[in-house]
């Protein structure tokens, strides 16, 4: 994994990577040398039975090759991937339930959502 904060996910929860990379969001350097996860990442991830995994970066994979293992295993494990996350840094480090709600499309296979996180004392975070 590249170095970012982790949350480490349980059974049927969701694991997050806090890159920082969400603050050049909207600039030119945001879709270059981006922070990524490794396929061994990826494994542990796996082998963790993610629910979910999601990044605050243009891409979970390296996009200098043409090579994505970290999408391949996660998606092959049936684990969803979210990408282009902001505001990770805002959410607690447990007692919050992630939401990303996709618009209704069929057919494709990337396609936005709206991305929000309910904390446990009821407030709303918007995270994406």
């Amino acid at each position: 994994m590249s170095p970012c904060a982790r949350r480490e996910p349980r059974p049927s929860t969701g694991g997050d990577s806090h890159t920082g990379w969400d603050r050049y969001w909207g600039t030119d350097r945001y879709g270059t040398k981006n922070p990524f996860l490794t396929a061994a990442a990826a494994d542990w991830l796996v082998e963790r039975q993610a629910a979910l995994v999601g990044i605050d970066s243009v891409n979970i994979d390296d996009t200098s090759g043409p090579a994505r293992p970290v999408h391949t295993a996660l998606l092959a494990a049936g684990i969803p991937i979210v990408e282009h996350l902001c505001g990770l840094d805002q959410l607690p480090p447990s007692g919050f339930r992630f939401h990303a709600a996709p618009a209704p499309v069929v057919g494709i296979g990337t396609f936005p959502v709206r991305a929000y996180a309910v904390i446990a004392d009821g407030r709303d975070l918007h995270v994406a």
